[in-house]
Formats: C-alpha cells, structure tokens, sequence
C-alpha cells in the first residue's frame, strides 16, 4: 500500500497527463478540421469540450473493463481501433480540403432568403456535438489499452485505478476545450477574411490527412 501522499500525487499527475494528452498531435488534427468553420472562440470550446467528453467516456467505459478483469486490451482490437482514428483523420481532411476547393478564391456561397421563403434553421446544440463526440469517443477507444496498462502497473487497487482513469479523462476535457477556445480565438477574427478562411481550411485539412496516412500505412498491415 503506498501512503497517500504519493496516491495523491498520482492522481493529480493522472489530471496533468489528461491535458498533456489533448496536446498530442492526432487530437489536435482531429479537433482542427472541425473547427474551422467556427467564428466564436466559446463555440470551438464547447465543441472541444465535447471531444473531450467522448474521449474520457470510451476511456473509462473500455478502461474500467480492463482494469475489473484484470486483462490486457487484444492486440487486434488495438489495431483496429487506431485504424478508426487514421480514417476520421484522412476522412476530414480531404472533407476540409474539398471544402476549400469548392469555395475558390472567392470564398464560401452566401445564402440569400429571398421575400416568402422560410428563414434556413439553425444547426441545434447536440447536432453539432455529435461529430466532436464521435471523434473523441474513437480516439478514447484507440488509447484505452495503453493506458489501462500503464494504470494497472502502477497503482495498487481496483479503486485507485479506475479513479486515476476518471482524472485523466476531466483533464483531457479540460485541456481540448481550453485548446480549442484559444484556437477558436484567431479563427473567429481571420475567418471573416475569405481568402484567410480558405487557407486556414486547406492547411488543416492537409495536415490531417497527412498524419493520418503517415500514422495508418504501418496499422495497414498489422489489421490486413
């Protein structure tokens, strides 16, 4: 048994490493390409705090299995599950980067509501937080294993386990939609520029395509 100080100060690294995790360079591809289209700095929070949410909910839900059976995540599934996070990468990416294309130089098409015809609806709170959830709910399934190991090798009860996994999972939420409100920042100020947008969208999206096909050509054979 070790003495609660050092149980503490596991748990508050386990906090530390959850905001270090949201630093890492597939979360901030993921979280970029769904944030390019946001002009409010509180809106790219909220979504990040939705990826974040995801995240930690597969991480514990898969974690506490785990960490309960006292078993080890199948080397497959592992597999199977960072292939997932290599296709939301290269699938947003190209998606941004026809998005891009299709704006041009111009910039994106306004919408004119013409006398008589009904105003366009706006998108609801959990509609747009179903993507970012998705994502982080993928990337959460993806580091399970990992982590669990980790977790099991260094604390000594079933409790302090699954209560160090919960911390990770407030401090990744915590970090991605700090992240994100700061990235949501300068977004909400040059997006108003088209050529700006455009550019900012086509970058994200070659970045994330990029690191998914330089992360998933090894997965390849591995899942194949």
């Amino acid at each position: 048994m070790i003495p609660g100080f050092e149980l503490g100060t596991s748990f508050s690294l386990g906090s530390l490493l959850g905001v270090r995790h949201a630093l890492e360079p597939d979360h901030l591809a993921a979280v970029s390409t769904l944030l390019t289209g946001e002009r409010s700095s509180g809106k790219a929070a909220w979504l990040g705090a939705c990826w974040g949410m995801g995240h930690t909910l597969t991480l514990m839900a898969a974690g506490a299995v785990l960490v309960v059976l006292r078993a080890e995540m199948p080397t497959f599934a592992s597999d199977v599950f960072e292939l997932c996070v290599v296709l939301l990468l290269v699938g947003f990416g190209l998606r941004a980067i026809c998005q891009a294309a299709r704006q041009g130089s111009a910039g994106p098409a306004h919408v004119h509501v013409h006398p008589g015809a009904s105003a366009p609806r706006h998108v609801g709170s959990w509609t747009r937080a179903r993507r970012p959830l998705l994502v982080g709910a993928v990337h959460g399934l993806a580091g399970s294993g990992a982590l669990t190991a980790v977790v099991v090798a260094t604390l000594p009860s079933t409790a302090a386990r699954l209560t160090y996994l919960a911390l990770f999972g407030i401090g990744s939420i915590v970090g991605m939609a700090v992240l994100s409100g700061l990235f949501g920042w300068p977004l909400a100020r040059l997006g108003s520029r088209r050529v700006v947008a455009r550019a900012i969208l086509l970058a994200v999206g070659c970045i994330s395509t990029a690191l998914g096909l330089f992360w998933g050509y090894p997965l390849i054979g591995c899942v194949f």
